[in-house]
Protein backbone atom coordinates (compact mmCIF):
# COMPACT_ATOMS: atom_id res chain seq x y z
CA UNK A 1 0.00 0.00 0.00
CA UNK A 2 1.15 3.53 -0.79
CA UNK A 3 2.19 5.75 2.11
CA UNK A 4 1.93 9.51 2.07
CA UNK A 5 4.51 11.71 3.76
CA UNK A 6 3.16 15.14 4.62
CA UNK A 7 3.95 18.23 6.70
CA UNK A 8 7.48 18.53 5.35
CA UNK A 9 6.80 21.26 2.81
CA UNK A 10 4.38 24.09 2.12
CA UNK A 11 5.09 24.23 -1.64
CA UNK A 12 5.37 21.82 -4.58
CA UNK A 13 8.24 19.33 -4.16
CA UNK A 14 10.68 19.44 -7.07
CA UNK A 15 13.42 16.95 -6.17
CA UNK A 16 14.27 14.04 -3.86
CA UNK A 17 17.54 12.33 -2.92
CA UNK A 18 18.57 9.46 -0.66
CA UNK A 19 21.82 9.01 1.25
CA UNK A 20 23.89 5.81 0.89
CA UNK A 21 23.91 3.05 3.49
CA UNK A 22 21.32 1.14 5.53
CA UNK A 23 20.66 4.08 7.88
CA UNK A 24 19.88 6.31 4.94
CA UNK A 25 18.01 9.59 5.20
CA UNK A 26 15.95 11.20 2.46
CA UNK A 27 16.03 14.84 1.48
CA UNK A 28 13.55 16.79 -0.62
CA UNK A 29 13.62 20.29 -2.07
CA UNK A 30 10.67 22.41 -3.08
CA UNK A 31 9.70 25.78 -4.46
CA UNK A 32 10.77 28.88 -2.50
CA UNK A 33 13.97 27.28 -1.22
CA UNK A 34 12.52 24.75 1.20
CA UNK A 35 14.65 21.71 2.11
CA UNK A 36 13.38 18.86 4.30
CA UNK A 37 15.20 15.81 5.68
CA UNK A 38 13.10 12.69 6.37
CA UNK A 39 13.65 9.50 8.34
CA UNK A 40 12.98 6.15 6.67
CA UNK A 41 9.61 6.09 8.45
CA UNK A 42 8.56 9.37 6.85
CA UNK A 43 9.07 11.58 9.89
CA UNK A 44 10.47 15.07 9.42
CA UNK A 45 14.02 15.08 10.83
CA UNK A 46 14.80 18.68 9.87
CA UNK A 47 13.57 21.62 7.81
CA UNK A 48 15.27 24.67 6.38
CA UNK A 49 14.40 27.53 4.05
CA UNK A 50 17.44 28.69 2.11
CA UNK A 51 18.10 32.43 1.83
CA UNK A 52 16.91 34.13 -1.34
CA UNK A 53 13.69 32.16 -1.69
CA UNK A 54 14.72 30.55 -4.99
CA UNK A 55 13.44 27.06 -5.80
CA UNK A 56 15.44 24.08 -4.53
CA UNK A 57 15.95 22.28 -7.84
CA UNK A 58 18.26 19.37 -6.97
CA UNK A 59 19.36 17.55 -3.80
CA UNK A 60 22.30 15.12 -3.80
CA UNK A 61 24.01 13.31 -0.90
CA UNK A 62 27.73 12.70 -1.12
CA UNK A 63 28.45 8.98 -1.69
CA UNK A 64 31.69 9.41 0.27
CA UNK A 65 30.28 11.42 3.20
CA UNK A 66 26.55 10.97 3.99
CA UNK A 67 26.83 14.01 6.30
CA UNK A 68 27.16 16.25 3.24
CA UNK A 69 24.04 17.24 1.31
CA UNK A 70 24.32 19.44 -1.79
CA UNK A 71 21.31 21.57 -2.75
CA UNK A 72 21.02 23.84 -5.81
CA UNK A 73 18.96 27.03 -5.67
CA UNK A 74 19.18 29.81 -8.22
CA UNK A 75 22.76 29.84 -9.52
CA UNK A 76 24.20 28.68 -6.18
CA UNK A 77 24.87 25.41 -4.36
CA UNK A 78 24.55 25.09 -0.58
CA UNK A 79 26.29 22.32 1.35
CA UNK A 80 24.18 21.21 4.32
CA UNK A 81 24.64 18.79 7.21
CA UNK A 82 21.43 16.71 7.07
CA UNK A 83 21.72 15.83 10.76
CA UNK A 84 21.74 19.48 11.75
CA UNK A 85 19.81 21.72 9.36
CA UNK A 86 20.53 25.07 10.98
CA UNK A 87 22.05 26.62 7.88
CA UNK A 88 24.54 26.03 5.08
CA UNK A 89 27.95 24.66 6.11
CA UNK A 90 29.38 25.99 2.86
CA UNK A 91 28.10 28.07 -0.07
CA UNK A 92 29.21 27.94 -3.71
CA UNK A 93 27.87 31.27 -4.98
CA UNK A 94 27.58 31.49 -8.76
CA UNK A 95 28.29 27.78 -9.20
CA UNK A 96 26.09 27.95 -12.29
CA UNK A 97 26.13 30.63 -14.97
CA UNK A 98 22.33 30.78 -14.77
CA UNK A 99 19.68 28.91 -12.74
CA UNK A 100 20.86 25.40 -11.91
CA UNK A 101 18.63 22.47 -12.92
CA UNK A 102 20.59 19.44 -11.74
CA UNK A 103 23.56 18.29 -9.69
CA UNK A 104 25.58 15.08 -9.88
CA UNK A 105 28.45 13.73 -7.79
CA UNK A 106 30.98 11.14 -8.94
CA UNK A 107 31.56 7.87 -7.05
CA UNK A 108 34.31 9.29 -4.90
CA UNK A 109 32.50 12.52 -4.00
CA UNK A 110 35.45 14.51 -5.33
CA UNK A 111 33.71 16.22 -8.26
CA UNK A 112 30.35 18.00 -8.50
CA UNK A 113 28.71 18.60 -11.90
CA UNK A 114 26.27 21.50 -12.22
CA UNK A 115 23.85 21.80 -15.18
CA UNK A 116 22.14 25.13 -15.80
CA UNK A 117 19.76 27.13 -18.00
CA UNK A 118 22.59 28.50 -20.16
CA UNK A 119 23.27 24.96 -21.39
CA UNK A 120 26.65 24.88 -19.67
CA UNK A 121 27.87 22.13 -17.36
CA UNK A 122 30.33 23.33 -14.76
CA UNK A 123 32.59 20.87 -13.00
CA UNK A 124 33.55 21.78 -9.42
CA UNK A 125 36.37 20.24 -7.40
CA UNK A 126 35.50 19.13 -3.87
CA UNK A 127 36.06 20.19 -1.23
CA UNK A 128 36.13 23.90 -1.92
CA UNK A 129 33.91 24.17 -4.97
CA UNK A 130 36.53 25.54 -7.37
CA UNK A 131 35.37 25.44 -11.01
CA UNK A 132 37.89 23.29 -12.90
CA UNK A 133 35.98 22.81 -16.18
CA UNK A 134 33.12 24.45 -18.05
CA UNK A 135 31.57 22.22 -20.74
CA UNK A 136 29.71 24.16 -23.43
CA UNK A 137 28.05 22.22 -26.22
CA UNK A 138 24.34 22.28 -25.40
CA UNK A 139 22.45 24.89 -27.40
CA UNK A 140 19.52 25.04 -24.98
CA UNK A 141 18.87 24.38 -21.28
CA UNK A 142 20.95 21.53 -19.82
CA UNK A 143 18.39 19.72 -17.70
CA UNK A 144 20.24 16.70 -16.29
CA UNK A 145 23.69 15.26 -15.62
CA UNK A 146 24.92 11.88 -14.34
CA UNK A 147 28.35 10.37 -13.76
CA UNK A 148 29.12 6.85 -14.99
CA UNK A 149 29.62 4.51 -12.01
CA UNK A 150 33.22 3.23 -11.69
CA UNK A 151 34.38 5.94 -14.10
CA UNK A 152 34.65 9.12 -12.03
CA UNK A 153 35.87 11.17 -15.02
CA UNK A 154 33.01 10.22 -17.38
CA UNK A 155 29.91 12.39 -17.33
CA UNK A 156 26.65 12.20 -19.30
CA UNK A 157 24.65 15.38 -19.92
CA UNK A 158 21.29 15.93 -21.62
CA UNK A 159 19.07 18.87 -22.36
CA UNK A 160 16.19 20.60 -24.04
CA UNK A 161 18.24 20.76 -27.25
CA UNK A 162 17.37 17.02 -27.52
CA UNK A 163 21.05 16.08 -27.30
CA UNK A 164 22.78 13.54 -25.10
CA UNK A 165 26.54 13.87 -24.64
CA UNK A 166 29.27 11.78 -23.03
CA UNK A 167 32.21 13.74 -21.67
CA UNK A 168 35.69 12.79 -20.53
CA UNK A 169 36.51 15.46 -18.00
CA UNK A 170 40.09 15.78 -19.25
CA UNK A 171 38.70 17.56 -22.35
CA UNK A 172 36.16 20.29 -22.98
CA UNK A 173 34.52 18.63 -25.97
CA UNK A 174 32.26 15.58 -25.79
CA UNK A 175 33.46 12.08 -26.66
CA UNK A 176 30.21 11.70 -28.58
CA UNK A 177 26.87 13.41 -29.11
CA UNK A 178 23.53 11.78 -29.95
CA UNK A 179 20.73 13.99 -31.29
CA UNK A 180 17.45 12.33 -30.31
CA UNK A 181 15.50 14.42 -32.80
CA UNK A 182 17.36 12.73 -35.64
CA UNK A 183 16.68 9.32 -34.10
CA UNK A 184 12.96 9.91 -33.63
CA UNK A 185 12.54 11.49 -37.07
CA UNK A 186 13.90 8.32 -38.64
CA UNK A 187 11.53 6.15 -36.61
CA UNK A 188 8.53 8.40 -37.19
CA UNK A 189 9.13 8.45 -40.97
CA UNK A 190 7.98 4.83 -40.91
CA UNK A 191 5.31 5.05 -38.21
CA UNK A 192 3.54 8.39 -38.47
CA UNK A 193 -0.08 8.41 -39.61
CA UNK A 194 -1.61 11.43 -41.39
CA UNK A 195 -2.53 14.15 -38.92
CA UNK A 196 -0.63 12.51 -36.06
CA UNK A 197 1.54 14.83 -33.96
CA UNK A 198 4.68 13.90 -32.06
CA UNK A 199 6.15 15.82 -29.16
CA UNK A 200 9.86 16.59 -29.56
CA UNK A 201 12.23 14.45 -27.45
CA UNK A 202 13.34 17.19 -25.07
CA UNK A 203 15.38 15.37 -22.42
CA UNK A 204 14.34 15.97 -18.81
CA UNK A 205 16.31 13.33 -16.91
CA UNK A 206 19.34 11.11 -17.50
CA UNK A 207 20.44 8.08 -15.48
CA UNK A 208 23.28 5.54 -15.80
CA UNK A 209 22.95 1.92 -14.65
CA UNK A 210 25.30 0.71 -11.91
CA UNK A 211 27.21 -1.35 -14.53
CA UNK A 212 28.21 2.00 -16.05
CA UNK A 213 27.41 1.01 -19.64
CA UNK A 214 23.69 1.66 -20.12
CA UNK A 215 22.20 5.18 -20.17
CA UNK A 216 18.49 6.03 -19.96
CA UNK A 217 16.92 9.38 -20.81
CA UNK A 218 13.32 10.41 -20.05
CA UNK A 219 12.13 12.54 -22.94
CA UNK A 220 9.20 14.70 -23.96
CA UNK A 221 8.08 12.22 -26.64
CA UNK A 222 7.01 9.78 -23.90
CA UNK A 223 9.91 7.45 -24.59
CA UNK A 224 12.77 6.42 -22.40
CA UNK A 225 15.71 6.52 -24.81
CA UNK A 226 18.49 4.02 -24.18
CA UNK A 227 22.16 4.09 -25.09
CA UNK A 228 24.82 1.43 -24.65
CA UNK A 229 28.42 2.53 -24.18
CA UNK A 230 30.99 0.08 -25.49
CA UNK A 231 34.76 -0.24 -25.18
CA UNK A 232 36.71 2.97 -25.54
CA UNK A 233 33.63 4.86 -24.32
CA UNK A 234 32.11 4.64 -27.81
CA UNK A 235 28.38 4.82 -28.39
CA UNK A 236 27.67 1.24 -29.40
CA UNK A 237 23.87 1.05 -29.65
CA UNK A 238 20.79 3.16 -29.12
CA UNK A 239 17.15 2.20 -28.67
CA UNK A 240 14.03 3.19 -26.76
CA UNK A 241 11.08 2.04 -24.71
CA UNK A 242 7.67 3.60 -25.32
CA UNK A 243 7.01 4.33 -21.69
CA UNK A 244 4.34 7.05 -21.35
CA UNK A 245 1.38 8.46 -23.26
CA UNK A 246 2.64 11.98 -22.50
CA UNK A 247 6.11 13.36 -21.86
CA UNK A 248 8.39 11.23 -19.66
CA UNK A 249 9.83 13.43 -16.90
CA UNK A 250 11.85 10.92 -14.87
CA UNK A 251 13.91 7.77 -15.45
CA UNK A 252 16.16 6.22 -12.80
CA UNK A 253 17.95 2.89 -12.71
CA UNK A 254 17.29 0.92 -9.51
CA UNK A 255 20.56 -0.38 -8.06
CA UNK A 256 19.21 -2.62 -5.28
CA UNK A 257 17.00 -5.14 -7.13
CA UNK A 258 18.00 -8.48 -8.67
CA UNK A 259 20.13 -7.00 -11.50
CA UNK A 260 21.34 -3.53 -12.53
CA UNK A 261 18.89 -3.06 -15.41
CA UNK A 262 15.68 -2.39 -13.51
CA UNK A 263 14.44 1.09 -14.35
CA UNK A 264 11.65 3.22 -12.89
CA UNK A 265 10.04 5.96 -15.01
CA UNK A 266 7.44 8.64 -14.42
CA UNK A 267 5.60 11.01 -16.70
CA UNK A 268 3.15 13.80 -17.26
CA UNK A 269 0.46 11.13 -17.74
CA UNK A 270 0.56 10.51 -13.97
CA UNK A 271 1.95 7.00 -14.43
CA UNK A 272 4.90 5.43 -12.62
CA UNK A 273 6.30 2.30 -14.28
CA UNK A 274 8.96 -0.26 -13.41
CA UNK A 275 10.80 -1.85 -16.33
CA UNK A 276 12.99 -4.96 -16.55
CA UNK A 277 15.46 -4.05 -19.29
CA UNK A 278 17.62 -7.15 -18.83
CA UNK A 279 16.01 -8.77 -21.90
CA UNK A 280 16.01 -5.61 -24.00
CA UNK A 281 18.15 -6.18 -27.15
CA UNK A 282 20.29 -3.18 -26.24
CA UNK A 283 21.25 -4.79 -22.93
CA UNK A 284 21.38 -8.50 -23.87
CA UNK A 285 23.79 -9.48 -26.67
CA UNK A 286 21.76 -12.64 -27.47
CA UNK A 287 18.62 -10.60 -28.08
CA UNK A 288 20.67 -8.08 -30.05
CA UNK A 289 21.84 -10.80 -32.43
CA UNK A 290 18.25 -11.89 -33.08
CA UNK A 291 17.08 -8.36 -33.87
CA UNK A 292 20.10 -7.27 -35.89
CA UNK A 293 18.39 -8.00 -39.20
CA UNK A 294 15.43 -5.77 -38.30
CA UNK A 295 17.49 -2.80 -37.15
CA UNK A 296 16.54 0.34 -39.03
CA UNK A 297 19.19 1.87 -41.30
CA UNK A 298 20.77 5.06 -39.99
CA UNK A 299 20.97 8.26 -42.01
CA UNK A 300 24.22 10.15 -42.12
CA UNK A 301 23.91 13.29 -40.03
CA UNK A 302 24.83 16.69 -41.37
CA UNK A 303 27.21 18.77 -39.35
CA UNK A 304 25.64 21.71 -37.60
CA UNK A 305 28.93 23.52 -36.91
CA UNK A 306 28.41 27.25 -36.62
CA UNK A 307 30.22 29.47 -39.11
CA UNK A 308 32.60 32.00 -37.65
CA UNK A 309 33.78 35.25 -39.19
CA UNK A 310 35.96 35.00 -42.35
CA UNK A 311 39.13 35.68 -40.38
CA UNK A 312 38.61 32.37 -38.58
CA UNK A 313 37.91 30.26 -41.66
CA UNK A 314 40.64 27.70 -40.97
CA UNK A 315 39.57 27.26 -37.35
CA UNK A 316 36.00 26.81 -38.55
CA UNK A 317 37.06 24.14 -41.01
CA UNK A 318 38.91 22.23 -38.30
CA UNK A 319 35.96 22.58 -35.92
CA UNK A 320 33.57 21.41 -38.63
CA UNK A 321 35.68 18.36 -39.43
CA UNK A 322 35.96 17.50 -35.74
CA UNK A 323 32.23 17.82 -35.22
CA UNK A 324 31.52 15.73 -38.32
CA UNK A 325 33.83 13.02 -37.00
CA UNK A 326 32.20 13.30 -33.59
CA UNK A 327 28.70 12.98 -35.02
CA UNK A 328 29.77 10.10 -37.25
CA UNK A 329 30.73 8.21 -34.09
CA UNK A 330 27.19 8.67 -32.84
CA UNK A 331 25.71 7.99 -36.29
CA UNK A 332 27.57 4.69 -36.37
CA UNK A 333 25.73 3.45 -33.32
CA UNK A 334 23.61 0.47 -34.17
CA UNK A 335 19.90 1.02 -33.67
CA UNK A 336 18.06 -1.84 -32.00
CA UNK A 337 14.35 -2.50 -32.04
CA UNK A 338 12.24 -1.70 -29.03
CA UNK A 339 11.20 -4.25 -26.48
CA UNK A 340 7.49 -4.91 -26.97
CA UNK A 341 6.88 -6.16 -23.44
CA UNK A 342 5.24 -3.72 -21.08
CA UNK A 343 6.34 -2.67 -17.61
CA UNK A 344 6.60 -5.22 -14.81
CA UNK A 345 4.73 -2.84 -12.54
CA UNK A 346 2.51 0.10 -13.47
CA UNK A 347 1.18 2.56 -10.91
CA UNK A 348 -1.54 5.11 -11.65
CA UNK A 349 -0.24 7.91 -9.47
CA UNK A 350 -2.72 10.37 -10.94
CA UNK A 351 -0.60 13.54 -10.93
CA UNK A 352 2.32 14.77 -13.03
CA UNK A 353 5.58 13.35 -11.72
CA UNK A 354 8.21 15.93 -10.74
CA UNK A 355 10.77 13.47 -9.36
CA UNK A 356 11.30 9.78 -8.60
CA UNK A 357 13.75 8.39 -6.06
CA UNK A 358 14.29 4.61 -5.70
CA UNK A 359 15.13 3.80 -2.08
CA UNK A 360 15.25 0.92 0.40
CA UNK A 361 13.08 2.05 3.32
CA UNK A 362 12.91 -0.09 6.45
CA UNK A 363 14.31 -2.97 4.41
CA UNK A 364 11.65 -2.64 1.71
CA UNK A 365 12.39 -1.78 -1.93
CA UNK A 366 10.40 1.37 -2.68
CA UNK A 367 10.06 4.34 -4.99
CA UNK A 368 9.42 7.82 -3.62
CA UNK A 369 7.31 10.07 -5.86
CA UNK A 370 7.18 13.87 -5.81
CA UNK A 371 4.41 15.56 -7.78
CA UNK A 372 2.74 18.96 -7.97
CA UNK A 373 1.72 18.76 -4.29
CA UNK A 374 3.65 19.44 -1.08
CA UNK A 375 3.58 15.73 -0.08
CA UNK A 376 5.65 12.69 -1.01
CA UNK A 377 4.14 9.32 -1.89
CA UNK A 378 6.00 6.06 -1.23
CA UNK A 379 5.12 2.95 -3.26
CA UNK A 380 6.53 -0.48 -2.32
CA UNK A 381 8.08 -2.69 -4.98
CA UNK A 382 7.48 -5.72 -2.74
CA UNK A 383 5.98 -8.02 -5.38
CA UNK A 384 9.42 -8.22 -6.97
Amino acid sequence: MARRWSEGHSTSILCVGVSPGPESLLASGSESGEVTVWSQEGNVAGRLTLPGGEDSTSVVFSPAAPSQLYVSHGDSVSVLDPRNLKGPVEEFQGAGEEEINALALNDTGSVLAVADDSGAVRVLELPGGKVCRTLRRHTNICSSVAFRPHRPNNLVSAGLDMQVMLWGLQKTRPLWTLNLQNVTEEEDDHQQRPGQLFNPPLVHCVSVASCGNVVACAAGDGRVHLMRIGSGSKLEQQGAVKAHSQGASQAHFVSFLSHPHWLVSGGNDGQVALWDLSKHPLVTPEAKAQTKLTAAPRRKRKSKAKRKDPGHHDATKVDTEKEEAEEEVAAGAEEVTEEKAGPKLSISHGDKVNWLCPAVLRGEASVVVADQSSCLTVYPLAQL
